[in-house]
């Protein structure tokens, strides 16, 4: 059996995103205490990672060079928060996306752990300048935002705290691309962050194009997946521009005046009024029935395509 790596890894909350980071921990080698307030909540989530982790073996998509056996191995429970601490290099804080409920996890971390580990938060939208306040290990705080489902999206975004120290974001890069991540450096924080301004940018003009009868709910989805995220899929909107012309400078030269010409047609910030909701979850029922049991269908196929995106996507990596 490979050698698990040095110190271990605490993760803060045993729901969804918890579950994951363990996973992704355990498949870098890394011994991984899962904290909870509930022992019934660790024992289900243990069982949980335990029949994931085979399922992702039988459909060969398993990560990291250790066995099934070998990583549930390095997965344990602690109920006790100060017990969960000793020894860690870095804590990945996963309980709901509460400002107050997770500002109390890290003031109590904070009067717990060294000037040695990094303390981190899955936040999606929380600012560390709101999260990490007044805390006295702030210099090694920061928010390691994965991407729903993070066994199979591999981006992480990392953004600092104004205190943040430069060695904490490259200790947590590092570490984020030890277990398989793809991180991104946030120079500075930033409502939103990079992923969810980007999404709302594209919702936000899908909603539009919707609302004024351009084209229906389910032919605009049609331009995301059998369009533009065909090829975001490999490279991203900056590379596009590079290769749709004969290099950046070229694709503004052809193109600069006709972007803002349509740029400047875009409205304000859709109002998401109640009849266009109506409208758009009409269109999504008749694809997929908004009750408990067809959804999670559908998100299950949709976590087997990402699985065979990525497996597809590491075959095809540029030598």
């Amino acid at each position: 059996m490979a050698s698990a790596a040095p110190g271990g890894v605490v993760i803060v909350g045993s729901g969804l995103i918890g579950r994951s980071w363990a996973m992704l921990f355990a498949s870098g080698g890394f011994k991984v205490k899962l904290y909870d307030i509930e022992q019934q909540q660790i024992k289900n989530a243990l069982e949980n990672i335990r029949r994931e982790l085979k399922s992702l073996e039988e459909a060969g998509s398993l990560k990291g060079c250790l066995s099934v056996q070998e990583q549930v191995s390095l997965i344990s429970g602690c109920s006790s928060l100060q017990e969960a601490v000793e020894g860690a290099v870095h804590i990945q804080e996963c309980v709901p996306e509460n400002l107050e409920l997770k500002k109390k996890i890290f003031a109590q971390l904070d009067h717990i752990v060294d000037d040695r580990v990094v303390l981190s938060s899955s936040s999606s939208c929380l600012l560390p300048s709101r999260l990490f306040a007044g805390l006295a290990h702030v210099q090694q705080c920061l928010v390691a935002h994965p991407v729903n489902p993070p066994y199979y999206i591999p981006l992480v975004e990392l953004v600092p705290h104004p205190e943040t120290a430069p060695a904490t974001v490259d200790r947590t890069h590092a570490l984020m691309t030890k277990i398989g991540q793809c991180p991104v450096r946030l120079l500075k924080e930033v409502d939103g962050f990079a992923l969810n301004r980007l999404q709302y940018a594209v919702i936000s003009e899908a909603w539009r194009l919707v609302e004024e009868g351009v084209l229906s709910p389910t032919d605009l989805d049609l331009v995301m997946s059998e369009g533009l995220g065909t090829r975001y899929a490999f490279i991203g909107p900056l590379e596009t521009m590079h290769l749709n012309a004969e290099g950046t400078l070229n694709y503004f030269d052809r193109y600069s005046e006709s972007m803002k010409r349509v740029l400047k047609t875009f409205g304000p910030i859709p109002e998401f009024s109640r009849d266009t909701v109506e409208k758009v979850n009409q269109a999504m029922c008749m694809k997929v029935p908004d009750d408990p049991e067809n959804l999670a269908a559908r998100r299950q196929w949709r976590d087997d395509c990402l699985m065979r995106l990525c497996k597809l996507k590491r075959q095809m990596q540029p030598q």
